[in-house]
């Protein structure tokens, strides 16, 4: 979910996002607002994001595995 929020948020950074946007950009458009560090740098922290969910992804798989 972390994934698909983070590709959401950028695409609904560079363009108008119509699909589930209301859902998927959560993060886009109530927490980086808030964050003064983040203005400026909404791309990135969407992106960052969307790392993160698949590093989450990869550590849960790997646990899950061992």
């Amino acid at each position: 979910m972390l994934t698909l929020q983070g590709i959401s948020g950028a695409i609904d950074h560079l363009a108008v996002q119509p699909i589930m946007g209301i859902f998927l950009n959560v993060f886009n458009r109530l927490v980086i607002p808030r964050l003064e560090f983040l203005t400026g740098y909404e791309l990135y922290a969407n992106l960052t994001l969307a790392l993160f969910g698949i590093a989450v992804f990869v550590a849960a798989t790997r646990v899950d595995s061992s």
